[in-house]
Order: C-alpha cells, then sequence, then structure tokens
C-alpha cells in the first residue's frame, strides 16, 4: 500500500472519528431533550453504534478498498479526541439552538393555526348560535303579537258565525279543520303563557 493511501486512509479515519464524536453530541443531547423509556435507551445505544460501525466501514472502502489496518485505529482515536478538544461544546450548543428554534417553530405553527383556522371557527360557531338565539326569541315575539293582533278578529268571527251557524250546516271535514285549529292554536298559546 503506497504512502498516498495510507495518508488518505488516515485522513478519512480522522474524519470519520469526528463524525463519529459529532453523532455522538447529537445523540446524548436528543436523548437528553426527549427523555426516551429507560428500555429504549439500549435500543438506541445499539443503533447509534451500527449506525457508526456502518459508517466507518463505507469509508474505509472507500479510502482503501476494507482494508484494516493499525494506523484505521489510530485515525479514528485521534479524529475522535480531536473533535471532543474542539469542536464538542460548539456542537452541544449548536444543537441545542436547533431545538430551541424547531420548538418556536412548532409553538408559532400550533399559535398560528389556533388563531387562523381555530378561533375563528368557533367564533363563527357562536355567531351563528347566537343569531339563531335571537331569531327565536324575535319569532316568538312575533307570534304572540300576531295572536293578539287577531283576537279581535276571532271575537267578530264568532259573533258573525253564531247567527249563520243555524241555517248554514259546515262539512264534516270543515269541522274538524276548525276543530284542530283551534286546538292548536289554544295549546300554542298555553305553551308561550308558560315559558313566556
Amino acid at each position: 500500500m503506497s504512502l498516498h493511501v495510507q495518508f488518505l486512509t488516515l485522513s478519512v479515519m480522522a474524519g470519520s472519528g469526528a463524525f463519529m464524536g459529532a453523532l455522538f453530541d447529537v445523540y446524548r443531547v436528543l436523548s437528553g431533550q426527549l427523555r426516551p423509556p429507560r428500555w429504549l435507551v439500549p435500543l438506541l445505544d445499539a443503533v447509534y453504534w451500527i449506525a457508526a460501525t456502518l459508517f466507518v466501514f463505507r469509508a474505509l472502502l472507500y479510502s482503501n478498498y476494507g482494508q484494516v489496518r493499525l494506523y484505521v485505529f489510530i485515525g479514528l482515536a485521534l479524529g475522535v479526541w480531536l473533535y471532543f478538544r474542539i469542536a464538542s461544546k460548539l456542537t452541544i450548543r449548536l444543537v441545542h439552538l436547533v431545538i430551541r428554534i424547531v420548538l418556536a417553530l412548532i409553538r408559532f405553527g400550533r399559535r398560528t393555526i389556533e388563531v387562523a383556522v381555530i378561533k375563528p371557527i368557533v367564533l363563527l360557531y357562536r355567531l351563528v348560535i347566537v343569531l339563531f338565539g335571537f331569531l327565536a326569541a324575535f319569532s316568538v315575539f312575533l307570534f304572540k303579537i300576531v295572536l293578539q293582533l287577531l283576537y279581535p278578529f276571532r271575537l267578530l268571527g264568532r259573533a258573525l258565525w253564531k247567527p249563520l251557524r243555524k241555517r248554514v250546516k259546515a262539512p264534516n271535514w270543515w269541522i274538524r279543520f276548525t276543530g284542530f285549529c283551534v286546538r292548536s292554536v289554544q295549546a300554542v298559546r298555553k305553551w308561550f303563557g308558560r315559558n313566556g
């Protein structure tokens, strides 16, 4: 293996070690923020190590066709050490910043949906209920006024009908219909009188 390939492999492994360190910091911060259940932590650890191993193996295939030498482990250790000495704190701060931005965007989205969609629907629903209540009260009021206005005509009709009733025989269907109307009006007046 040429010196160029060895140096390339050492550099790639150092970069892979730094990437593993950064990935570990991201995983550590996320698990601290999300607080997964205890039974899930070993599974997540296994997923991290499998992903890191696959990444390192892929990088090793790229740099020297998968040949494992001592400098491969030296490069990995060097990359991890340099990362934790130089960039670990910065990465942790950056991940915290990204988490805060994501949470702020989620809160903003939720608030926007609440203000732009949910509150107008609730307001419209309340407005419709109030409008229907007003219309119902107004209809009842009008119906009472109409009943009061028709009361003199009822008396007049009864006075005119008394002499005619002896001479004119109304059909049975008319008698049933007028009886039904009278009973309906009395029931409505009784109901409004009880609720008024």
